[in-house]
């Protein structure tokens, strides 16, 4: 499903800020955005399907817009450390967020237990969809998203380009 979304300019001028492209001067909207929504079902893993979905849409500069469902395995890396943790049992997705692109994406995730204690961090490989995910994500068709290595992290970082016009 494909949808053209002008609340996303909004969200874009956020996104525009944080990269530093904050002297742009215009009255007019500041990109066309799409809108994808789709649904990963039992058994899949939650990171690659969001993936390959940006794959297959060719999605060059995407952002989560919101994730819910539940997992019955959770591979999330916390902060600052080398190795992902993992558990077993039945969890609800409470929050997905990220960047999308068919360049690497940098998603996180927070998924609640039976009794409402809850972990996020990183997502890695490995988060195994229980009954559903539903994900939508936002995407620009005039920015593109890039992750070079940062010389001053160590780690693949954002770089945001607007896209060259065919």
């Amino acid at each position: 499903m494909v949808h053209n979304n002008s609340f996303g300019n909004i969200c874009l001028f956020g996104l525009l800020l944080l990269a530093g492209l904050s002297s742009c001067k215009t009255t007019q909207p500041m990109s066309s955005t799409q809108v994808y929504a789709f649904r990963l079902k039992p058994g899949e893993d939650l990171k690659k399907g969001i993936q390959q979905f940006a794959e297959q849409k060719q999605i060059t500069a995407g952002w989560i817009s919101t994730g819910v469902g539940s997992l019955t395995h959770y591979n999330i890396r916390f902060a600052n450390q080398p190795e992902a943790s993992s558990g077993q049992g039945h969890f609800e997705i409470v929050s997905l967020t990220g960047t999308v692109s068919i360049n690497g994406s940098h998603l996180h995730l927070s998924v609640s237990d039976s009794t409402g204690r809850t972990l996020g961090g990183h997502l890695a490989d490995g988060n195994l969809i229980y009954t559903t995910a539903e994900i939508v994500i936002t995407a620009s068709r005039e920015l593109e998203f890039n992750r070079p290595v940062d010389p001053g992290t160590g780690w693949k970082e954002l770089e945001v380009k607007e896209k060259k016009q065919e």
